[in-house]
């Protein structure tokens, strides 16, 4: 494993994960709130930055190609969990966050099980957007706990909604893409 800019930078999202949610037992609103905002946007940002310089400086690797996306869902799903418990959405809205929970996991589950063919499984452009719309969404919602308005938590439950749907659009494909290699083949 080599030391690039962009294994860093998915190391340190991977180790801001846990500290998302340790924010609010440190600080009450809004401190907590600015925290996890900054917190959120920054290690959000650094995906972007980690696959736009291992990209444009030939800087990928093996490890990045591992650790990137499991840095991603840490990030997301503890961002996840902590605006559900904070900000007590409603049901059907944690119903959105529960299907980004479950495409998360089993898409995983899919790439573990597939093991050398997982290359086969690559993140899509389509699957960017639904990174990207979960990013901007959790921090729209976060944002509410800063600025509580109609309108924020409007943009913010919209967000989350539309990115339940990629979701399930990514997933789905991604599972399509596997459905070969799940076969089970006839033993003689």
């Amino acid at each position: 494993m080599r030391w690039t800019l962009p294994n860093i930078l998915s190391v340190l999202r991977l180790a801001a994960a846990p500290l998302f949610p340790l924010v609010y037992f440190l600080w009450d609103s809004p401190v907590a709130d600015w925290v996890a905002l900054v917190l959120f946007i920054g290690a959000s940002v650094t995906d972007w930055i980690d696959g736009y310089v291992a990209r444009r400086w030939h800087l990928t690797s093996r490890f990045g190609a591992m650790i990137d996306p499991i840095a991603d869902k840490a990030m997301v799903l503890a961002a996840l969990l902590v605006v559900v418990a904070k900000f007590g959405m409603p049901t059907w809205l944690t119903l959105a966050a529960t299907v980004i929970v479950f495409r998360e996991v089993f898409v995983s589950g899919l790439r573990e099980f597939l093991g050398a063919q997982a290359g086969r499984l690559k993140v899509t452009k389509l699957a960017k957007w639904k990174t990207t719309v979960q990013m901007v969404a959790i921090s729209v919602l976060i944002a509410h706990g800063i600025l509580p308005h109609a309108a924020i938590e409007w943009l913010g439950t919209a967000l989350l909604l539309a990115a339940a749907a990629l979701t399930l659009i990514t997933g789905a494909d991604y599972f399509a893409k596997s459905w070969p290699y799940l076969k089970e083949e006839k033993v003689p």
